[in-house]
């Protein structure tokens, strides 16, 4: 078994764990596993310093999650745009191929919260098969983005085939892997997925990187491992309340990137996901750091600050030009000059 396998076998994954470690009420935490999977890796588990610090927040199940009255559950309408079960289609270039129905960890603010690690929501290699299938039906699509779920939770094997057949594929040019491995499973970034990762390139892998506490020397290890096989890495972090959102915090995390030849790439405002609310900011908050990262940090370290707008609409820069109203509802304004109205509450 490999050291990362290993870490995935000892992950912990249950309140009565967590209680067994910490000062926390498992009962409590029950109601929220049983909506929302726990997983945390020996790795991740041991940055946190006490209950309620940045990585707890990011990893541990709160109450809050079940209290959180927004509506939706996918926000960004991928159920709508998906012509097949693991297939998001929304931009006409780019196909997101959700390859992966787990993650070495759950983060409480995913996108996907809804979905990724409950039960009946595996993905089966039947469907990822399908789904390159129908990238090879539409020449439109030249960038693949490979995502899930965490989808180097597979075998170098498994993985080998997968990105193998996409690049077959005539028309797709460029291949990308989301993954939070070198931020919560360092191990998995092994020599061998680097050799396989430098043998289908263009390929460019964008990891999730939203505290600095996080750029231990495993990740650091890992980061450096990916850029030496000559895979561009980005990192995309989310604005979370009580993780973050401080201009000092994300100066000091982008320039740790930096060094280690990871590109902040985003800075995402929160997805209106239900479940969590209690990590959201206003924008006027976001952009009032943003600002305040510029007078700081050369342009290089500053990532985009985007909001990917309901009912896939897309992302947008918030930037003057995009935000024409800010209050309790902002109206930003969507590429094809849409405005679109966008609830601006931290209602926890």
């Amino acid at each position: 078994m490999d050291p990362w396998q290993q870490q995935l076998r000892d992950s912990l994954a249950a309140p009565a764990q967590l209680a067994a470690r910490f000062d926390v009420d498992a009962a409590a935490l029950e109601a929220v596993c049983a909506r929302y999977p726990l997983r945390i890796t020996p790795h991740y588990l041991d940055l946190i310093q006490e209950p309620g610090d940045p990585i707890w927040r990011q990893c541990v199940p709160d109450a809050l999650e079940l209290a959180d009255d927004q509506p939706l559950d996918d926000p960004l309408a991928e159920e709508q745009l998906a012509p097949l079960p693991n297939v998001v289609h929304r931009y006409p270039d780019r196909v997101l191929l959700l390859v992966a129905g787990t993650c070495a960890t759950y983060c409480r603010f995913c996108t996907r919260k809804r979905k990724v690690g409950c039960r009946g929501n595996e993905v089966s290699l039947g469907e990822v098969m399908a789904g390159i299938d129908y990238v090879a039906r539409m020449p439109s699509v030249r960038d693949v983005l490979l995502s899930g779920g965490e989808p180097l939770l597979m075998s170098d094997l498994l993985l080998k085939e997968i990105l193998e057949r996409l690049r077959r594929i005539p028309h797709v040019e460029v291949i990308r892997i989301g993954t939070r491995a070198p931020v919560v499973l360092p191990a998995r970034i092994t020599e061998g997925l680097c050799a396989l990762l430098r043998r289908t390139h263009p390929l460019y892998v964008n990891t999730h990187f939203n505290h600095p506490r996080e750029l231990t020397p495993e990740a650091a290890e890992a980061c450096l491992r990916l850029a030496d096989a000559g895979v561009p890495v980005g990192n995309q972090t989310v604005l979370l309340r009580g993780v973050n959102d401080q201009a000092a915090i994300l100066e000091e995390l982008f320039r740790g990137l930096l060094r280690l030849r990871v590109r902040p790439y985003y800075l995402h405002h929160m997805d209106l996901v239900r479940g969590t609310g209690h990590f959201r900011t206003r924008l006027e908050s976001g952009l009032e750091i943003f600002s305040a990262l510029r007078g700081r940090l050369s342009g290089l370290a500053i990532p985009h600050y985007v909001v990917d707008l309901p009912g896939g609409r897309g992302k947008i820069p918030l930037v003057p030009e995009h935000v024409e109203r800010l209050g309790d509802q902002a109206l930003l304004r969507a590429p094809n000059g849409e405005r679109v109205e966008f609830p601006n509450l931290c209602p926890l």
